[in-house]
């Protein structure tokens, strides 16, 4: 799926951590003292999208102050790092003196536990948007991804960002996005004064691990009959860019971020030199579903459908803005490509070089794999 890097959580943070910020609490010490700009805090800020977004607003000058939070300190200096679970209400005190709260500490993980997943991104949202009322901050920014507005044959090419929320909680960590946005759009009701944005990347690359960027780590691209894959990136460093604006309050409200314009599945497979396998629906989603069920690959069927159907988004408001993607769709494929080589995965699972020669020359896909699945089931139905 398309979303933050998942931050790697290690114990909680206590007085006797290495790594606690002993300071008193909120802010004490301006970065520059004569910026008049918004102290902004950073959850998951020791990795991945968190840490890209605290190096780039530490080094703004629109930037008065940098709070960094994280379960382990990261390396950027010039930040005031805090060490904590978000889901201790002891944030609260750590976020004393910001202005402006962005939350990217999400597990996106294919191979956590999908309860203990959704235990820790609930209950961390709840926690810093609660918490965030509590201490004075007046914005949030929330991370979720263009996968909640869902992948249907019948959606607008491209959606608005006003358009409806139809996904489902069958892809992964999808479910745990729409709630999230669900407690985002509660919580300015709840908590009079605390305004709360919405980001919503299209398939995030850039050191990303999720089923979408899988997908082009099979030998073939699976290829659904009848379907209309269309296909928009996001690059993290505009992801980045535009956590900025929003952090900055440059732009509100919902937004979705990502390349201009969208590739067909024939553009894709013309850039990326990797050929096709068409598959009856029926045959590749039940395939799907009874190696989910059975415990061979991390992605549920539900996954499937975003590499069906469109789901590519307007970044209308960005731009309004004045936010332009650096990266284009051909550009940011390039670099997938790039990341995913010597990668083997079959139906979303990695395999190692021996088992993927192997699998390859058996036609390593979730096709085949569930086709043969399926077709022992019905000859064992029909007794022969």
């Amino acid at each position: 799926m398309s979303s933050p890097d998942p931050q790697v959580r290690e114990p909680h943070g206590d007085e006797n951590h290495p790594d606690h910020d002993e300071r008193p609490e909120g802010v004490r010490q301006s970065r520059n003292p004569s910026v008049r700009g918004p102290v902004v805090a950073v959850t998951g800020a020791a990795a991945g999208v968190g840490a890209a977004l605290v190096a780039r607003l530490a080094a703004c000058d629109e930037v008065k102050q940098v709070i960094a939070i994280d379960e382990r300190r990261g390396d950027c200096a010039s930040a005031q790092w805090h060490v904590l679970d978000v889901r201790d209400p002891a944030i609260a005190e750590k976020l004393r003196g910001a202005d402006v709260v962005v939350h990217l500490a999400l597990d996106l993980d294919l191979e956590t536990d999908p309860a203990a997943r959704t235990a820790y991104n609930v209950r961390g949202t709840q926690t810093v948007l609660t918490a965030a009322a509590a201490a004075g901050v007046h914005r949030v920014v929330l991370c979720t991804s263009a996968m909640v507005y869902g992948a249907l044959p019948d959606n607008d090419i491209p959606l608005t960002e006003d358009s409806e929320l139809r996904a489902t909680a069958e892809a992964t960590g999808v479910g745990d996005l729409l709630e999230i946005e669900r407690l985002g759009r509660r919580a300015p009701r709840a908590h009079p004064g605390l305004n709360v944005t919405v980001v919503r990347p299209a398939v995030l690359v850039g050191g990303t691990d999720t089923a979408l960027t899988r997908y082009f780590e099979s030998p073939r691209l699976l290829v659904v009959a009848g379907s209309r894959p269309t296909w928009q990136f996001c690059h993290v460093e505009d992801l980045v860019s535009a956590l900025e604006y929003a952090a900055l309050e440059k732009v509100e409200g919902e937004l979705a971020v990502g390349c201009e314009g969208w590739l067909e599945q024939e553009e894709v497979e013309e850039l990326s030199g990797i050929r096709r396998m068409e598959l009856p629906s029926a045959v590749a989603l039940g395939a799907a579903a009874r190696l989910h069920r059975i415990g061979l690959t991390p992605s549920p069927a539900g996954d499937l459908a975003y590499t069906m159907h469109p789901w590519v988004v307007s970044v209308s408001r960005l731009h309004a803005a004045g936010w332009r993607p650096r990266w284009t769709n051909e550009e940011v494929l390039a670099e997938l490509l790039q990341e995913v080589a010597g990668r083997h995965t079959v139906a979303g699972r990695r395999l190692g070089r021996k088992d993927a020669t192997a699998a390859g020359a058996a036609g390593a896909t979730v096709a085949l794999l569930g086709a043969a699945a399926v077709v022992r089931a019905a000859r064992r139905r029909r007794g022969l």
